[in-house]
């Protein structure tokens, strides 16, 4: 199965909602005019299947609280809306020709922020990955060692969220799935010492990428933000570059959270770069349009399950077509 078909099959409860609501602004007409000629309203607003409406403010209202409840927010949705409207206000459309604008527009927006995870020559290229607790993270590191070991790169996995048994436990198996060694401390120790000695490793080893895992724990947001700077330092004595990404999961369902999670490790950890997760489990994947309209980071992958090739590279014309219900 394609991904773009994966994703469109498994984002149905975004496309169809979000695609189900444009064919019904279209089949909506509001106050009509009297009609001159017999079949002028059909013809106006719809008949047979194929029903259409004049774009006018009402509909480009409805639309703009239709984005904002699919999670793009006020400011994307005024855009996006407005874009819209440019050249075709006051003739009729379609639900066909609104979905296109609309995964055009949407796809404009996101092909400046498409962007693979980069590679580069130093080795081992150092990924801190950061989030919030169950956004997702350890399950990307996984995928993600997987499919580089897969393409021919050594790879050294830290587990340094050392605070959750659990999330050490899943690094293992997707170590053991891969052949990627996965480097581990006993529960509750210093993040930064196992970080310090997972680079060392990993250059002795000549590795060409090392994943590193790590708490999410943002209740107490003083102990984190000394925690990653504390694992910064300790990198920086191995290598003064280091970390060379430093990627930030997030978990869609989380809706309109996902920017203030943005703007809160942008401060603690320099995020370089985004990863969206569970984009098959919610209804609201417009969120993604709002971080790329907001932030501009770079979107290096998105996920729809658990199985390896759930993850992949983001592809803004796939998404815009799977979140407003076209086929490819």
């Amino acid at each position: 199965m394609s991904f773009f078909k994966k994703l469109r099959d498994r984002m149905f409860r975004s496309s169809d909602k979000l695609g189900e609501g444009l064919d019904a602004l279209v089949a909506d007409p509001g106050p009509a005019p009297e009609p001159e000629t017999p079949g002028l309203i059909g013809r106006m607003f719809g008949a047979g299947d194929d029903p259409r409406r004049v774009l006018d403010d009402a509909l480009l209202e409805n639309l703009e609280d239709l984005l904002i409840r699919s999670d793009m927010g006020a400011d994307t949705a005024v855009r996006v809306t407005a874009n819209i409207a440019e050249g075709r206000f006051g003739k009729r459309i379609s639900s066909a020709e609104l979905r296109t604008a609309l995964a055009a527009e949407i796809a404009r927006i996101m092909e400046p922020v498409a962007r693979p995870l980069p590679i580069f020559g130093h080795k081992p290229q150092v990924v801190l990955v950061v989030g919030v607790n169950g956004s997702g993270k350890t399950t990307t590191i996984g995928k993600l060692a997987s499919q580089f070991k897969a393409a021919g790169k050594s790879v050294v996995i830290a587990a340094g969220d050392t605070f959750r048994a659990a999330a050490v436990e899943q690094l293992q198996v997707w170590g053991q799935r891969a052949g990627v060694p996965v480097l581990t401390a006993p529960e509750g120790s210093d993040p930064a010492s196992l970080a310090f000695d997972a680079l060392t490793r990993a250059r002795a080893d000549g590795a060409d990428l090392l994943l590193i895992d790590t708490a999410g724990r943002l209740q107490n947001r003083t102990d984190l933000m000394e925690e990653l700077a504390k694992i910064l330092r300790v990198l920086r004595k191995v290598d003064p570059t280091a970390p060379h990404n430093t990627l930030l999961v997030l978990d869609a369902s989380t809706g309109q959270n996902a920017l203030s999670q943005v703007e809160i490790f942008r401060k603690i950890a320099d995020v370089s770069g985004l990863v969206m997760t569970k984009l098959d489990g919610t209804a609201k994947g417009g969120v993604l349009v709002a971080l790329a309209d907001k932030f501009g980071l770079p979107i290096h992958a998105i996920g729809v399950g658990e199985q390896i090739d759930d993850l992949a590279p983001f592809d803004p014309d796939d998404f815009a077509r799977a979140l407003v219900g076209l086929d490819a």
